[in-house]
């Protein structure tokens, strides 16, 4: 046995070992935010909480912070989804190996790793302050804001996952269908699209997963609000903001609500989650 097959073995020991000890420590924690969220959420968790608004405070409910949530993300992913997919179908098919096209990858990883609250700052000034101006202070913050601050978040997620999931069609698919003198838009369209459609939803999901958690963005631009409303151009609750508010207030029973909502969450993001692994996993096996 020569010195660097020994030399080899031991760095691959103790690499495994290093990495089976960040994935334990990763876990323990997983479990240990998964036990508390669970065990302080279960008990707050009654019918009030889905029929009654947060004006009502401590006997009160969630269900504007809920509707809110859910209209902000759905028109957030209405926005940011086209866009996301048209420009990493552009990045796949159009720009792979060009330079526009490494910049193009280069943005969008900077914006993937943007802290969300400069978002919600840029949204603030692009979107809030323009439309306060032009109604002169009738409108300021809105659902819709947020929901644009929102969509830039997820953007950059669909873009890059449109953009992997076609690079990761076979070639021979493209030239088969090619060889048949099918145009390329509709070879696009019709062909790799369809072939890479899992997914691309896939990452319409874990877009939608990482809006359903985010707040920082929401207090620049939704602001939030006591009472239900589902008009987007008014200030709109989430469930978020709602638990962060609940958080810093002294009343033991607001922060029961607020686990309460936190447990929510979780739970539609681990839904989320589990949707896009079966998702996944399909598309494994279709391209066995």
């Amino acid at each position: 046995m020569s010195a660097v097959y020994t030399r080899r073995r031991i760095t691959n020991v103790i690499a495994l070992a290093l990495s089976g000890c960040a994935t334990l420590i990763g876990l323990v924690f997983l479990v240990w935010i998964l036990w508390i969220t669970a065990q302080s959420g279960f008990g707050a968790l009654k019918l009030t909480l889905f029929t009654k608004i947060t004006a009502y405070g401590a006997d009160g409910g969630l269900s504007n912070a809920i509707v809110g949530s859910l209209i902000m993300d759905l028109m957030a992913i209405l926005i940011c989804a086209p866009i996301g997919i048209m420009a990493g179908t552009y990045l796949a098919e159009y720009a792979s190996s060009t330079r526009l096209g490494s910049t193009i990858r280069f943005l969008n990883d900077i914006l993937l790793s943007a802290p969300s609250i400069v978002l919600g700052l840029f949204v603030y000034v692009i979107v809030v302050l323009p439309i306060n101006e032009l109604t002169h202070g009738a409108i300021s913050f809105s659902g819709f804001a947020g929901s644009v601050a929102l969509a830039l978040i997820g953007l950059p997620v669909i873009v890059r996952t449109t953009d992997e999931m076609l690079q990761l069609v076979p070639g021979t698919l493209r030239e088969a269908a090619l060889s048949l003198g099918i145009p390329q838009w509709k070879l696009t369209v019709q062909v790799l699209m369809r072939a890479a459609f899992s997914g691309i939803l896939t990452g319409i999901l874990l877009a939608l997963a990482r809006l359903a958690g985010e707040t920082a963005p929401l207090l620049f631009t939704a602001f939030g609000n006591m009472y239900m409303t589902a008009h987007p151009l008014d200030k709109m609750a989430s469930l978020p903001q709602t638990i962060y508010q609940y958080t810093n207030d002294p009343d033991p029973a607001l922060h029961a609500i607020a686990w309460a909502g936190a447990l929510l969450i979780t739970l539609f993001v681990l839904a989320l989650s589990l949707l896009t692994r079966i998702l996944f996993s399909r598309k494994k096996v279709s391209y066995e």
